[in-house]
């Protein structure tokens, strides 16, 4: 009988991926992955295994969920192990859970291999600890549209009133709406924000400002773009490590240590 393994690749840099997302890499006879995945992971793929784009970004996926649930279904149970690859973690905003419910359902034998979401990465590697004991001691994962149902409204009450720092993903697209209802139901306009575009890649780009005026510095900015607000964005000009000029620094230190 086959097996799907339910795997998150990591944020972008292909380093970050763990051992184990690895080893399902390299044993599995299909690998379905989407459009957040670092193709580099593939090259750990056997030269026979079926290599599937599924392709997922907003508003536009190469496979419907519908067709990607058939594949893993239909790949199962012909005994082929099969790799289910998405970007970060498969449980958050992954729709692993999703998956892994239709699996039960249909008798095959899967795991869940978790990855390193890009909500706490890609802050990482812009130099904002996402927890601080002088600034921030609750952190919230959050998605910038509310779920179906959802009063649009309270969803964004509750959250200017919760955590000390607020990540949202997939929430570039919204921003506008985000920040308004956030300074209407409590936030100050002076709380730091920052919007982080291809975290922990070569291509990371990365703006700061605050609620009232980010607005004015991100146009240019799209997904996948991750945004981080609370005052431990503060931090980031203290501490901020990866982007060009630390890139380049740490270019130069390593040709000079040979």
């Amino acid at each position: 009988m086959g097996k799907v393994y339910l795997v998150g690749a990591g944020p972008g840099d292909p380093d970050l991926i763990t051992v184990k997302g690895l080893k399902t890499i390299q044993k599995a006879d299909v690998i379905l992955y989407d459009r957040l995945v670092n193709e580099s992971l593939l090259s750990h793929a056997s030269d026979k295994a079926e290599l599937i784009y599924c392709g997922k970004s907003p508003n536009h996926h190469s496979l419907t969920q519908d067709e990607i649930n058939y594949l893993l279904c239909k790949y199962a149970n012909q005994g082929k192990v099969v790799t289910r690859l998405k970007g970060g973690d498969p449980f958050i905003f992954g729709r692993g859970g999703e998956e892994a419910e239709l699996l039960k359902k249909n008798g095959i034998f899967y795991e869940i291999v978790p990855g390193i979401t890009s909500g706490s990465a890609a802050p990482a590697y812009a130099g904002i600890p996402l927890t601080h004991r002088d600034y921030s001691s609750s952190v919230s994962f959050v998605s910038g549209v509310s779920k179906s149902g959802e009063s649009y409204e309270k969803y964004w009450e509750n959250l200017a009133q919760g955590s000390d720092t607020l990540c949202i993903y997939m929430g570039v697209k919204n921003l506008p709406n985000i920040c308004e209802r956030l300074i209407r139901y409590g936030r100050h306009p002076d709380t730091p924000i920052a919007l982080i575009h291809w975290g922990t890649t070569e291509n990371q780009q990365t703006v700061t400002g605050t609620l009232a005026n980010i607005l004015n510095k991100s146009h240019t900015f799209k997904n996948p773009s991750m945004i981080i607000i609370g005052e431990v964005v503060r931090l980031r000009d203290q501490i901020k490590w990866f982007e060009t000029d630390s890139i380049e620094k740490a270019l130069t230190a390593e040709a000079i240590l040979g």
